[in-house]
């Protein structure tokens, strides 16, 4: 479940130029299955609206989750630009890919039906991560989470990351880009490697991390 509180105060901390939204903002998948949205996602939602009316360009980069949205990209509803991949150039002028990511994971595209069956797995760890939340919380806790704790652990899963972040690397340089920004596996990371720069933002569920890049053109990942 989104920690869609904290994710509101996060976004009550600061005023931006640019705002990448780098996919599964809105779970297609759950959705489909059982309609919830409670009013705090309500809430997310206009703070954002309310940045993009404030003169803030907001990007919408979809992502598995909510695929739905690519047969729209690129395109411009309101002030918010739904796209597929783009380029961000940094303050100090490197060229900066931003996507979700689905697009270099083999299960995703080759294996749907292990992707969902993975995808009912990750729910029930994330109720539990809901549990643990709220006894920490009472005892004046940070929020951690057990999924990615478990995630992380297991050896395969790590090999899994790694190739992922290479391959990814490799299509940045592909394409002329000093690095590239992305979500999709949920792990927060700021990585160079040969001279690119490979940066995951995490998420709002498991690590509740987001990238920033200050006035001088330097990333960092920022938590809750």
């Amino acid at each position: 479940m989104c920690q869609a509180e904290l994710l509101l105060d996060f976004l009550k901390t600061f005023e931006c130029d640019n705002l990448y939204l780098v996919g599964d903002l809105i779970d297609g998948w759950a959705l489909s299955k059982n309609f919830f949205w409670p009013q705090s996602h309500n809430d997310v939602i206009q703070k954002i609206l309310r940045k993009g009316r404030k003169g803030t360009k907001i990007y919408y980069i979809a992502g598995n989750h909510d695929e739905f949205l690519r047969v729209f990209a690129p395109q411009m509803f309101g002030n918010i630009v739904i796209e597929d991949t783009i380029i961000h150039t940094t303050v100090d002028g490197r060229k900066i890919m931003v996507l979700h990511g689905d697009q270099f994971d083999v299960i995703v595209n080759k294996m749907k039906w292990l992707s969902h069956l993975g995808s009912w797995a990750y729910d029930v760890s994330i109720m539990l991560n809901t549990v643990i939340a709220k006894i920490r919380n009472t005892f004046n806790l940070p929020y951690w989470s057990l999924s990615a704790w478990a995630k992380y652990k297991v050896k395969k899963a790590v090999n899994f990351i790694s190739d992922y972040e290479e391959s990814l690397l490799n299509y940045a340089k592909s394409k002329s880009a000093s690095g590239i920004i992305c979500g999709h596996i949920h792990h927060p990371n700021i990585r160079d490697i040969n001279g690119l720069t490979y940066m995951n933002c995490g998420d709002w569920v498991e690590s509740c991390t987001a990238l920033i890049e200050d006035k001088d053109g330097n990333f960092f990942i920022k938590t809750s």
